[in-house]
Parts: C-alpha cells; structure tokens; sequence
C-alpha cells in the first residue's frame, strides 16, 4: 500500500544537536549503579563495548565490575535447630553479587536525537530498519512534533489519531469515571507534587492519569485513576509507574489504587486481561470490523503486541483476510 502523501511539513531552523550526542542515535547504553555500597554514581557503558571480557571502573571511586568477578556484601551462617532445639550452623560463606549478573540485569538507555537527553530504551518507539531497533527521538518529542503538526492536520487525520486511541480503549476497556470520587480520594491534590488543585476549574488542569499506560493495554476508572496537575501528567507522559515515581510514591499509589506494589514497581507489562480478550475469535472479529476503516492502525498494534509478546491475535480471526495478514507481517 503506497505511503499516505504528507499533509504538512514541519521546517527546523537553528536545531540543538549537542556534541556527544552527534553520531549516537542508534547506540544503546547500559546504565547502572556503581556496586560499591560507599558510592552513588551512576555509570553509562556502551552495549556494544561489553564482551565476554569486560571490566568497567567507576570514574568516582575507581570500583570495577568486572567478568567473573563479584561484590561481597556480607557474611553469613546458614543456622538450623538441632534435635535439641539447639541453633547448630550447617553451612557458612559470603553473600556476593555477581558482576555478570549485575550487569545482565542494568537497564538499556539511548540518547533522543531532538532533547539531547539519555533516555531509558522503552521510552522509544521500535524501528525495525534502525541499528537500535528504536526511533530516533523519544515519546515525548514525538508527541511534542506531533502537537504542533496539529495545528495544520487535516480532519481525517484528526479521525485517525482519534480512532487510534479509541481502539487501544476498546480492547483496555473504559468504563464510566467519577471524577469526584478521584479527587476525593486523592484529597484535591496532585498526587505527584501534591500542588492543591481544590479550586481548580478547568479539567485540563487536574487530569486525571492512567495509572499504567493505556499503551500496554490498561483501563482508566474511577478506581485506578491518579490524579495529577498538568504539568505533573506531562512529565509521566505514558511512562511506567516504576520509570517516573520514587519507590514510597509507589507503595502509597498501590494504596491508593490497588493495583499490587510489585506490579507498579516493576518492569512495563500489558495487561493480561487484555491480552484475554484477543484470544477470543468473536472478539477479534468485532475489534476487526468495528475499526476495519482504520487496518493501519489495527496493523500497527497487532505487530506491536506480536513483537513484545510473541502473541498475534490476528490468529484468533476466524474472517480476517490473508491479504491482510502478509501486509501486517510485511511491515514486521
């Protein structure tokens, strides 16, 4: 299918591209802690300039991480009760971390090409064509392109972004909210930085946040909901909780919510409810035909969900056409 002609066209003049940002669009960071209990900086390594052999020095206090090597934290004795109650030791060492492992687990980063920051990886839209598998500029410059490029959109694309978000509501689910409640509950404050907005008119200005992203799938209601400022809701900007809230924000959101702790506290995950309702044939066929004028966008998700999950609900179809399915995968 030809590429839709371009509609507007966005001029940049005087654009910001900071030195150590040129040439590492595509280069993938792994960023992490140093291990030594006594230091707080944060270091960056290059993913590509981790082998096998790797040794990676703290530039603050000199610590290395190392292959093969690991961080003892404390000593131990493994103590069980005899048969006369008596605490006996039956195994003693040393806890340690290893620096594979550490290194294993660090997050993935990438500098956003437009804002010049660095960025965690998922705050980036995938690519397949592109040597980090992720766009050039992050969410949150895109959305900001995008807003400006509203100004001049033409109706039916307004329709499309609009149908867009619909259909990520039709399958999360979006039942009726009681705003009221949700301020109430959230005592007419931000729950971010906890500016009043008791007397705050205008909706825009005390919006009131999907609590997960909608992007993986997760409703918004009276329930779940967490009330923000504007500013505070564009910051979050569709991040996960984990990537945005401090660890006591989100034990009291867990509250506030019920959404459990480890799941606001851990890594971005769609919801399986969600992920339920497009194993149902009759409800992929409805999803099918209700946004048949949208199949772009309806391609977009699924090869979204199939790459981050391993799941096509285009399987569970029992109409869909196969001329459909080669454009999908096509486009994979």
């Amino acid at each position: 299918m030809a590429r839709r002609k371009a509609y507007s066209k966005v001029t940049r003049r005087n654009q910001t591209r900071a030195d150590h940002v040129k040439g590492m669009g595509d280069v993938v960071w792994k960023g992490f802690q140093c291990l030594n209990p006594q230091c707080t900086e944060f270091i960056f390594v290059r993913r590509d300039e981790i082998g096998e052999d790797f040794a990676v020095s703290c530039p603050k206090c000199g610590a290395v991480l190392e292959s093969g090597g690991e961080t003892k934290f404390y000593d131990y004795s493994m103590d069980v009760q005899d048969e006369n109650g008596e605490l006996a030791s039956v195994a003693q060492g040393e806890f340690t971390i290893y620096h594979d492992d550490y290194l294993a687990e660090a997050k993935e980063y990438k500098y956003c090409i437009v804002c010049n920051t660095i960025k965690p990886l998922e705050f980036f839209d995938h690519h397949a064509s592109r040597a980090s598998k992720r766009q050039g500029e992050c969410r949150l410059c895109k959305k900001a392109y995008n807003e400006i490029k509203n100004g001049t959109r033409l109706t039916d694309q307004h329709r499309e972004a609009a149908q867009k978000r619909r259909l990520l509501l039709d399958i999360a689910g979006s039942p009726k909210i009681h705003s009221k409640e949700i301020e109430a509950r959230y005592k007419n404050k931000c729950f971010c930085c906890e500016r009043d907005l008791k007397d705050v008119v205008d909706k825009r200005e005390k919006p009131l946040d999907h609590t997960l992203p909608v992007y993986y799938l997760w409703p918004l209601s009276t329930e779940n909901a967490t009330l923000l400022c504007r500013k505070c809701n564009g910051e979050k900007s569709g991040a996960w909780p984990s990537d945005f809230y401090r660890d006591s924000q989100l034990r009291r959101l867990s509250i506030l919510t019920g959404f459990d702790y480890e799941l606001l506290s851990g890594r971005p995950q769609y919801n399986p409810e969600a992920l339920a309702q497009l194993h149902n044939p009759e409800k992929v066929d409805a999803l099918l035909e209700k946004f048949a004028a949208y199949m772009d966008e309806v391609i977009k998700l699924r090869n979204r969900i199939l790459r981050d999950t391993g799941y096509d609900f285009f399987l569970a179809s029992r109409t869909i056409s196969q001329v459909y399915v080669r454009r999908a995968d096509e486009l994979l």
